[in-house]
């Protein structure tokens, strides 16, 4: 009776571990957290599995935020053998943790900007206003030029943008309001604007764009590339690339520093996803990180900007702190 309660409960073990760890070589698939859409993720799946990795990893999607808490909570410890996510997030998890590896100069691609030896960029993320023409004409209200005219009371709940609190894409728009204006006079601006958005404060960067191409709203907020992209198949959408300048965000990769051929192998498959797959990567998301790469004319933003210092976890903490102050007094008016 006691062999039997003995081999029972070595049995439960013995499922129980291998429901938790999995079985055979499923623990040695390499582990992909990422904070990247489904275009992105589907992106770099073709690629590994075009150049010999069908079967040999598993991708773990989540939010920005959630994934950089992990990273900055965890350091080494972390799950994941790689990391796709904001590079803002990669460089102050790295200053926290020195939890990345470097990866070999010579078999990377020219970035066209500095970034840490540690750091892959995959894709970029490029802010613009948006308008539904035929909704604009409805309300009539006229094309806005700047983040400024938003302000204006003719646009009070005719405007979706994203949250910054939970969407990176939120973070552009803050970005060229703060960057124009400063402080003080740009979070006057950041009031009036989160009061004529009302409602309309959406989770993702893509939400203002579904807004506006549904008519609900006229003016959006959002992802440049993805306002393009509804205008050249037809529907009544506008593209405005507002003077205060069109900021970006790059996504990136890095290898989690654990050692051995796991980690090797890791660091092989982010050379492929660089160098195999930033062709269809570019055609979803046209921001040309490495040099040669070219895009086409309605893809290139006549007031590209950037933030006057490094992107940091720390600044754009700063920057939801002033969106905060901004949205309390919205509330409490």
């Amino acid at each position: 009776m006691k062999l039997k309660l003995a081999f029972g409960l070595l049995l439960c073990l013995t499922l129980l571990y291998f429901s938790y760890f999995g079985l055979g070589s499923s623990t040695n698939k390499v582990v992909i957290a990422t904070n990247s859409d489904e275009e992105a993720i589907t992106a770099m799946e073709k690629t590994l599995d075009q150049h010999g990795y069908k079967g040999e990893y598993i991708i773990q999607p989540h939010s920005t935020a959630e994934l950089g808490g992990k990273m900055i909570a965890e350091g080494r410890n972390i799950e994941a053998d790689i990391v796709t996510q904001s590079s803002y997030y990669l460089e102050s998890a790295q200053d926290k943790n020195n939890m990345f590896a470097s990866m070999e100069a010579e078999k990377q691609k020219k970035a066209i900007d500095s970034f840490p030896n540690y750091i892959t960029p995959l894709l970029g993320n490029m802010g613009s206003l948006f308008v539904n023409t035929k909704a604009l004409e409805k309300q009539g209200l006229p094309i806005p030029k700047t983040v400024k005219d938003l302000t204006q009371p003719h646009y009070k709940n005719q405007i979706a943008m994203p949250n910054i609190m939970e969407s990176s894409t939120g973070w552009l728009v803050i970005q060229s309001i703060l960057g124009q204006y400063g402080k003080e006079e740009g979070s006057k601006i950041l009031k009036k604007l989160i009061e004529n958005t009302g409602p309309h404060l959406e989770s993702s960067g893509s939400g203002p764009l579904k807004k506006v191409e549904s008519g609900e709203v006229s003016v959006g907020i959002g992802l440049r590339a993805q306002a393009v992209k509804s205008e050249q198949n037809g529907n009544p959408i506008h593209f405005i690339d507002p003077k205060e300048g069109n900021y970006s965000l790059v996504e990136a990769a890095a290898v989690v520093k654990k050692g051995g051929e796991k980690q090797q192998k890791a660091q092989k498959m982010v050379q492929t996803i660089q160098q195999y797959g930033r062709e269809n990567l570019l055609k979803t998301y046209p921001v040309p990180l490495y040099q040669g790469e070219k895009v086409e004319k309605a893809h290139k933003p006549k007031h590209p900007k950037k933030w006057n210092e490094r992107l940091t976890v720390e600044l754009l903490e700063k920057h939801q702190d002033i969106f905060n102050d901004a949205k309390k007094q919205v509330e409490n008016n």
